[in-house]
């Protein structure tokens, strides 16, 4: 009976495997228990107690000015009662800004410990401006011209090919996923689920939005704000009245 040691086994990707390249993000409603009337029960235990429970079989449009009034007034807890689940797709550097907002938040991201990372990649699209100007605090954002997006994509795409095929032999050599992936760069698509209420989320759209009724400008990065946007458009759908009295008071959060 030969006993000599098990050979050790390489992860060897694809060879074929080649990068592809994305301008835009991907946000999904997976789950969500969110209403304007959640809102209305959860204000109105405040003087009616266990009676606030009919507010969840009212019909929330004849109790809108209620809505409006604690948006205006930012009594803010009762649009806490309800919960929205996303699945996102966006560049690594989407999802480290998206981590500066910790209250009323839930994350769980994509592994590049346990699994091997999908050579999918950011290039920005023809709309996207290319160029800043101005000082801190007031950047503004022009169009690039044809040359600065004809050398942005293929320089995004060159450095892209090149930290991915030092990734794949990385690990056809046997080295840890965990350590091979310190060569890819933030434009590489992840993926995670986040999970928040709807004040949280009117907290991060107030702040990784532009809007012509926001009472307070923002100056977000164009790739977060694709993100808000698709999920500002799936939450309008679930609380409209919520939705229409954030926009009609400012677009500040309660």
């Amino acid at each position: 009976m030969h006993h000599g040691r098990t050979p050790h086994v390489t992860e060897i990707p694809a060879e074929t495997e080649k990068a592809s390249f994305r301008s835009d993000v991907t946000v999904e409603l997976v789950k969500h228990s969110a209403a304007d009337s959640d809102v209305l029960w959860a204000a109105r235990v405040s003087t009616a107690g266990e009676q606030s429970l009919e507010e969840i079989t009212k019909d929330p449009e004849r109790s809108k000015g209620l809505i409006n009034f604690l948006m205006r007034d930012r009594h803010g807890s009762p649009f806490e009662h309800n919960s929205m689940t996303f699945f996102i797709s966006a560049p690594i550097f989407v999802f480290r800004e998206f981590m500066r907002h910790r209250v009323g938040w839930s994350y769980n991201e994509e592994s590049g410990r346990y699994r091997r990372l999908e050579p999918v990649f950011y290039v920005p699209g023809e709309a996207r401006k290319l160029v800043q100007q101005g000082r801190p605090g007031k950047y503004e954002f022009v169009e690039g011209t044809a040359a600065q997006h004809e050398l942005t994509g293929r320089v995004m795409e060159d450095a892209y090919h090149h930290a991915y095929e030092a990734y794949q032999e990385m690990l056809a050599a046997g080295v840890a996923r965990e350590v091979a992936r310190s060569v890819l760069p933030v434009g590489l698509f992840s993926s995670m689920y986040a999970t928040c209420n709807a004040r949280s989320l009117m907290h991060f759209l107030g702040l990784r939005t532009q809007h012509e009724q926001a009472a307070v400008p923002s100056f977000p990065q164009r790739e977060i704000e694709m993100v808000g946007e698709r999920m500002e458009a799936a939450w309008s759908r679930l609380m409209p009245l919520t939705h229409a009295a954030f926009n009609a008071n400012g677009r500040v959060a309660p």
